[in-house]
């Protein structure tokens, strides 16, 4: 069977992973997420984009708030702020049981990896999703306030600082999750780089040495799709964090992020004119998905990109 590696984030990342999902064979698509997003709090071990990822692929994602899980209700929300408690990130109540489920389990001994297999089966999921390792890496904002933990800079501080700089804690030591062999094998036909920040979600996992160096070893061709339309992020800090670091807020910038490791890049029709300064072949198309129709149209365009890069037969399952 041919296999399609997805490497994301969460909101954005996750869209076209739904989309990879439908358009591709069951159990042919495995998703590799940033877990230097993850954190401890009230307690309880958070993960925020794998959550994301699994309530988008199984149908429970809240697409009214971007985050969470539909049909939420804030019980305890409501009564941690009764008792003075920290309430600046929210937990529904079904959210809740997943955060404690999780937290149990890791202090028994049991892998990040093993635990989101569990979670995806648990939901009926043909889709393979893991974290990028079972190791702690996480993410810290430089700021003018000085530096911050990712969700007190993301969440808490609703992304107001100026960012100065981001490192990502762990990540020289961490080692990829197991499925970084999948990199190597034959049957892989396409890495899909999903649209998600480069700097937040994608570069924690590009920062893990052996990630990198597999994404750069692989035979299968590697495609990034740019987060960016007309020098504006759909959603998230991308063009704030990319000014603020002093780059240019153009897909021409991403590319060239990702020059090491990608064989070609997909840009949105707006960034047309930018197709010709790109190092790589590029796809020109419409990257927003509003729609469930949008999400596998890209993912086929995605997919069929990806085979005319390289002789193999991508997302035909022959």
């Amino acid at each position: 069977m041919k296999r399609v590696l997805a490497i994301s984030g969460g909101i954005g990342g996750a869209k076209l992973a739904l989309g990879l999902q439908h358009v591709l064979p069951a159990q042919a698509l495995t998703v590799v997420v940033n877990t230097g997003d993850d954190f401890e709090h009230l307690g309880l071990a958070i993960s925020p984009d794998v959550d994301t990822t699994l309530y988008t692929l199984g149908g429970l994602a809240n697409t009214e708030l971007g985050w969470g899980r539909a049909a939420e209700s804030w019980n305890f929300m409501a009564e941690m702020e009764r008792w003075g408690g920290e309430t600046w990130f929210r937990l529904g109540d079904k959210d809740l049981a997943l955060h404690i489920e999780r937290t149990r389990r890791l202090g028994a001994g049991e892998s990040p990896a093993s635990i989101t297999e569990h979670f995806a089966q648990r939901l009926g999921l043909a889709t393979r999703v893991l974290p990028m390792t079972n190791d702690r890496v996480r993410t810290r904002i430089g700021t003018n306030e000085g530096v911050l933990d990712f969700q007190h800079y993301f969440v808490r501080r609703r992304c107001e600082p100026v960012v100065s700089g981001i490192s990502y804690d762990g990540a020289a030591e961490a080692r990829p999750v197991e499925c970084v062999a999948e990199l190597q094998g034959r049957d892989l036909q396409a890495v899909v780089i999903c649209p998600s920040n480069p700097w937040l979600s994608i570069d924690p996992i590009l920062a893990i040495p052996g990630w990198r160096t597999a994404l750069q070893r692989t035979q299968a061709p590697v495609v990034a799709v740019s987060p960016l339309i007309a020098g504006q992020a759909v959603k998230g800090p991308t063009a704030k964090i990319m000014r603020e670091l002093g780059l240019d807020v153009t897909a021409m910038i991403i590319a060239g992020h990702y020059a090491d490791v990608i064989d070609g890049f997909v840009l949105d029709q707006a960034d047309a004119h930018l197709a010709a300064q790109i190092d790589v072949p590029v796809h020109v198309t419409r990257t927003l998905m509003l729609t469930f129709e949008d999400k596998e149209r890209l993912a086929r365009e995605v997919l069929d990109f990806a085979r005319s890069l390289r002789p193999v037969a991508v997302g035909s399952g022959a």
